[in-house]
């Protein structure tokens, strides 16, 4: 009996050090993708920041079908997202830029108040949303604007221990440079939770969740968090006298 409980553990012990060797050499494994410009090597300087935040890529009602990001032009498959949930995704976002107090941030409130305006003042009727976005930020005179699409979200079906189907997010997060319209940065999340025994290199996701299985506003809120942590924003010690401040209307 004491040999086969010997066994035991050394298996196990085996067991988590390959889990860990795996987790070393393979980080965060396809959970973001960000991509910096090549225009900026060292990354951008950014200190005044318009945060328009999240919309749906496809809104509720309509069907689900590949959509074409219009500042990115990259492509997703997408499915219909309320905008109770895009809301939602951006109060998270400026709360947790407004807590870094990294720059000036002009909130989304005051952005789509403007977005609104040049939308009722177009006579053309069709303003292309990265001209739309270039002159929301020259109207706050910001170096760079925030803005996000809402590809897929599936709340999990079941509970912390036990589902019938697990959450399932994907979104984006673009700077654009109100200049030129130039991408300063962007990144994407794209998650479905598994096991760990389904996927051992989401180990970290494990971890962080206790092993839970997450809600989709858990495992967004993760994502956010991600992102952010990629985004060149100017480190805390250099602010101006401005930068740090967040005025949020709540809207």
């Amino acid at each position: 009996m004491a040999t086969e409980i010997r066994v035991a553990f050394l298996r196990f012990g085996l067991f988590l050090l390959i889990l860990f060797n795996l987790w070393t050499l393979v980080g965060c494994h396809g959970d973001t993708r960000s991509l910096p410009s090549s225009a900026f090597p060292s990354g951008p300087t950014i200190q005044r920041l318009v945060v328009i935040g999240f919309q749906p890529a496809i809104s509720n009602g309509e069907r689900p079908e590949l959509v074409r990001n219009p500042v990115t032009g990259t492509s997703f498959m997408s499915w219909p997202v309320s905008e109770d949930v895009t809301d939602w995704l951006t109060d998270q976002l400026f709360e947790m830029l407004a807590k870094d107090k990294k720059t000036y941030l002009i909130p989304p409130g005051q952005a789509r108040g403007v977005v609104h305006s040049i939308l009722m003042s177009d006579t053309k009727l069709g303003i292309h949303p990265l001209e739309m976005i270039q002159n929301v930020g020259k109207a706050f005179g910001a170096d760079a604007v925030l803005i996000g699409q809402v590809y897929r979200w599936q709340d999990r079906v079941g509970t912390d221990y036990g589902i019938e189907k697990p959450a399932s997010v994907a979104f984006d997060l673009s700077l654009v440079r109100p200049s030129d319209g130039g991408i300063l940065w962007r990144g994407n999340y794209d998650k479905t939770q598994k096991s760990l025994f389904e996927n051992l290199f989401d180990l970290d996701t494990y971890i962080q969740s206790g092993g839970r299985w997450l809600t989709a506003k858990e495992l967004a809120d993760f994502g956010i968090k991600r992102l952010l942590a990629e985004m060149p924003l100017p480190p805390a010690e250099k602010q101006g006298k401005d930068e740090g401040r967040a005025d949020y209307s709540g809207d």
